[in-house]
């Protein structure tokens, strides 16, 4: 067995952790301890922007739903009258320096992630520094900034936490990696203003969730169709995201039959990836979609989702908004 699925067995289900883990698990709790009491006492700095800041992230590794959600948080507040703008680091892209992103973003230099937020019309900005790429929003016009998976990343000063959880796995074993799944300790919940859980059952103080999506679009041409126009067929079912079994059963729960292709999170994928040994279709995450694009078939579709939450979430986030102000 794989260290990965190893690892994963453990953090998820009955294995346990392999003995070297605890005390490397150890070793990070210290540094992570070490780190955000630097930024406390003021060693490290964080800087605050002159306008609102709200951080989406959370505290386990691998796809909670931080990105759906970090979309509809910005149509919430775009529909409530603010003038958002996105901050992300671009993981998988090779943009180093801080960019504001134009209406084609490379997926290849700036990253999956923030290419997909973009195609929904919101001002994204992309750079290991995320101070200075998120200036480069307010010098766009923009009076809010969203952290796109920006709860560990501390040199942005932050008014509002949210927290994503996975309703189904939760928080697995309760370790902090490598022994367990958690970036930062459970006791980090405490700090957040507010928690969501995406599918399963909310826990008391999160709000729910659920990814939704009923239409699958053709890469080439985009053609719509719906997603029960598939049910009872063969597909290929392709996913380079953070939980791939999470796109792969909600196929399944639309009845169709799924042959499954996981990739590893943010893979940059060539053409070779997407050639099997027949005409089924292919379908896809969005976010693998924006980089399968240039080299797209016409028997790819991409199955968008989008993000529901009820009303008090979105009433409680601008209620805390509200709250900010700046001298």
């Amino acid at each position: 067995m794989a260290l990965t699925d190893t690892l994963a067995s453990a953090w998820y289900g009955d294995r346990r952790a392999p003995w070297w883990t605890r005390p490397l698990a150890a070793l990070y709790g210290g540094v992570v301890r070490l780190r955000r009491a630097l930024y406390r006492i003021g060693w490290l700095r964080s800087e605050r922007l002159p306008v609102p800041v709200v951080v989406i992230g959370n505290l386990s590794v691998g796809g909670t739903g931080k990105t759906p959600l970090t979309i509809a948080v910005a149509a919430s507040l775009r529909e409530r009258g603010y003038r958002p703008g996105v901050v992300s680091r671009g993981y998988g892209g090779t943009q180093r320096e801080p960019q504001l992103l134009g209406d084609a973003p490379d997926p290849r230099r700036v990253g999956d992630e923030p290419c997909l937020i973009r195609a929904g019309g919101v001002p994204v900005a992309v750079g290991r520094d995320r101070p200075a790429a998120a200036r480069l929003l307010l010098d766009a016009g923009c009076d809010v900034v969203v952290a796109d998976d920006g709860l560990q990343h501390y040199a942005l000063a932050r008014d509002v936490e949210i927290c994503v959880i996975d309703g189904a796995r939760r928080f697995g074993n309760g370790r902090l990696l490598p022994a367990g799944p958690l970036r930062e300790p459970l006791d980090r919940l405490r700090q957040v203003d507010l928690r969501v859980c995406n599918g399963g059952v909310a826990e008391s103080g999160e709000y729910p969730m659920q990814l939704c999506g009923d239409e699958v679009v053709a890469l080439q041409g985009g053609e719509r169709r719906t997603l029960a126009g598939f049910a009872t067929r063969r597909v290929h079912a392709v996913a380079a995201i953070g939980h791939p079994p999470r796109f792969f059963d909600s196929l399944r729960a639309a009845g169709i039959e799924v042959i499954e292709h996981a990739f590893a999170d943010h893979h940059a994928f060539v053409p070779a990836d997407l050639v099997f040994a027949d005409d089924l279709p292919v379908l896809m995450t969005d976010k693998d979609a924006v980089k399968c694009q240039p080299f797209a078939q016409p028997h790819w579709w991409r199955v968008p989702v989008r993000a529901e939450l009820p009303p008090a979430f979105h009433d409680a986030l601008l209620a805390r908004i509200g709250k900010v102000s700046r001298k």
